[in-house]
């Protein structure tokens, strides 16, 4: 009961305010998060502000985790209504939102999107695996005798005597980003489970303490890993929690080279060096086909229809949060979200997909309409 009490005294006093949002601007709806979901959001703005009486929305590129730690940050005018990702919310994202006031959060899944890994068409297009993306670009990876070891790889063929004889040199999105965190999990993590060791590794419940740590002593993964994540969690590790440590983890030896959160950018950079690979967004490989191709991973080229039938190996679902907080007190919130989920705009006809978003299915589009009418709120 005091929580409660406390949390809508916070509420009050964040929108004490509120009345004068009109004249202090802040009379449309705030957006941050995402640069992948940054183009469909300000397609939905632009005829959200056209076809209604609302004005367009303000949306920032902040990045998926950076637009995550605004929106939690608190509520109030001053703070965030709504925050695009290319990823789901984490457990902890979403702990730091309750504890901050922001109790009342509704996800929006708007579609799916492929995280390409391209370059310039001036050079020709590589067909690689995802262990060879784990072996060019994780920090620590398996010697001959399966002891993890810094990364030592300079060129493409030292992977891989099929691929080039070329630099690895790899540009790709910041730890804030989203499209970064699904690309670890995705490609590096698909990658390092091809190595067995790691596989038998991940496959461990926290029960298996002893199988845990005699894998990672096969593996050459100091004790002291498994004793930080306890001190830090108050709780056992999985193995897969342990196998995340090792597998996510990106070189910082010049091998990867963070470029920020724009995409557009990357785009640019790959023009210019046809030595060198992205990493970003469909939409964007889409949007600049005369620039640059996407690789073939696995066998698999990225398309509209191999990551609509799930077969790209590299895809991910595609989110907005919504602060239900805010729903009535910034105007327009609800009906910009209702906008986005309508059916002219991310049906398969609808005008995103005309911009590179994967739609959702017509079950799935149906319960998005429904969850953002009755604003449903998410549980974790």
């Amino acid at each position: 009961m005091i929580k409660q009490l406390l949390g809508a005294m916070a509420l009050a006093v964040g929108f004490s305010g509120v009345a004068n949002v009109q004249a202090q601007g802040r009379d449309s709806v705030s957006i941050v998060g995402s640069s992948t979901v940054y183009p469909f959001a300000t397609v939905v703005a632009e005829r959200f502000g056209r076809s209604t009486s609302f004005k367009a929305p303000k949306i920032e590129s902040t990045g998926s985790g950076g637009g995550l730690k605004l929106f939690c940050k608190g509520v109030g005018a001053g703070t965030p209504d709504i925050t695009n990702s290319s990823r789901r919310i984490k457990k902890s994202e979403y702990d730091d939102c309750q504890s901050n006031g922001v109790t009342d959060v509704i996800e929006v899944l708007i579609g799916y999107d492929g995280i390409a890994i391209a370059n310039s068409r001036r050079a020709p297009q590589l067909a690689i695996s995802l262990k060879d993306l784990y072996l060019a670009l994780a920090k620590d990876i398996p010697d001959a005798d399966g002891q993890l070891i810094p990364n030592p790889h300079q060129s493409w063929n030292d992977i891989n005597p099929t691929l080039p004889a070329i630099k690895i040199e790899v540009m790709g999105p910041p730890p804030t980003s989203g499209t970064r965190d699904a690309f670890a999990e995705l490609a590096l993590g698909g990658g390092a489970k091809s190595i067995p060791a790691l596989k038998t590794l991940s496959g461990f419940d926290s029960s298996q303490e002893q199988e845990i740590k005699s894998a990672m002593e096969q593996l050459g993964i100091p004790v002291s890993v498994y004793q930080a994540y306890v001190e830090s969690k108050g709780k056992k590790p999985k193995g897969k929690d342990i196998f995340k440590t090792v597998a996510y983890s990106v070189r910082e030896d010049g091998a990867y080279i963070e470029a920020g959160e724009n995409d557009n950018l990357i785009v640019q950079k790959l023009e210019a060096n046809p030595n060198a690979l992205g990493i970003f967004g469909f939409s964007f490989l889409d949007e600049n086909g005369d620039k640059v191709q996407g690789s073939v991973i696995d066998g698999i080229e990225p398309s509209f229809d191999t990551i609509a039938d799930g077969d790209y190996p590299v895809s991910r679902p595609l989110y907005f949060y919504i602060k239900s907080a805010h729903v009535g007190r910034i105007p327009g919130i609800q009906e910009y979200a209702m906008e986005f989920a309508s059916a002219k705009a991310m049906s398969e006809d609808g005008y995103l997909p005309e911009k590179g978003l994967i739609p959702l299915s017509q079950e799935e589009l149906a319960q998005v309409q429904a969850d953002v009418k009755s604003l449903k709120r998410l549980e974790m």
